[in-house]
């Protein structure tokens, strides 16, 4: 079993269930009392919200790359980003370490495809929705993605930070993020990623009527199956 590296904390909430998960998936893999080999790193989430809005991406970058690279030297024979936002960096972060990070939207696009789906909803924050990085890593799978309307996209963005990252969970926004869902639907979405690692803790498959993709889930499953490979 390789040991997992995790930098977490944007935010804590989902961070909680990555851990949760993987040692649940890992468990299941191997049974007895098997649980997940795991370095993790836990950011401070105010200040990555800052320099986030404030647009400071380059300093954002090199904290990342350093966490990621304390990691490594600590052991860690793999790497996750815990949210989806900050994979606007993994391209840097991989160039400075030598194990693989295992991409959220590489991981999301190969389940979509596994679905047989092209045309695909995107819900995050507003960067993972108006940035390209999200969007050209789908594409290069074959997936166009649809995002919502800008009256939307602030809502969702706005619920995440000021809601989601405080563990609040309502059945107002819940209600608000079917109606959205569902006005996507009608622009020719087959399917809704979930694209900030939150989200799942709030829309489940059973509250939609087109394919829900927890990028949580998805991204932690990933990294239990190259965790046990043989052979590495």
């Amino acid at each position: 079993m390789k040991t997992i590296g995790l930098i977490g904390g944007s935010t804590w909430v989902s961070t909680a269930d990555y851990y949760k998960i993987i040692n649940q998936l890992t468990n299941q893999l191997l049974g007895g009392s098997h649980s997940a080999s795991i370095l993790m790193y836990s950011l401070k989430f105010h200040e990555f919200r800052v320099l986030i809005e404030e647009g400071k991406f380059d300093e954002v970058e090199k904290l990342l790359i350093s966490i990621a690279q304390n990691l490594e030297k600590a052991g860690a024979e793999c790497l996750l980003i815990c949210a989806n936002t900050p994979h606007m960096f993994a391209s840097a972060i991989q160039e400075s370490i030598k194990i693989p990070l295992i991409h959220i939207a590489d991981a999301t696009a190969r389940e979509i495809n596994k679905a047989r789906i092209k045309t695909i909803a995107l819900l995050g924050t507003k960067p993972t929705m108006e940035q390209a990085f999200y969007k050209d890593k789908l594409a290069q799978h074959g997936i166009e993605t649809l995002i919502p309307d800008e009256e939307d996209r602030l809502f969702i963005n706005e619920t995440i930070f000021n809601e989601f990252s405080k563990e609040i969970f309502s059945s107002a926004t819940k209600k608000r993020y079917l109606e959205i869902i569902q006005k996507i639907k009608g622009k020719g979405a087959e399917g809704v990623i979930l694209g900030c690692t939150e989200i799942p803790l709030l829309i489940q498959q059973e509250d939609c009527d087109i394919p829900v993709f927890d990028t949580m889930r998805i991204h932690s499953t990933a990294a239990v199956k190259f965790a046990n490979e043989r052979g590495e």
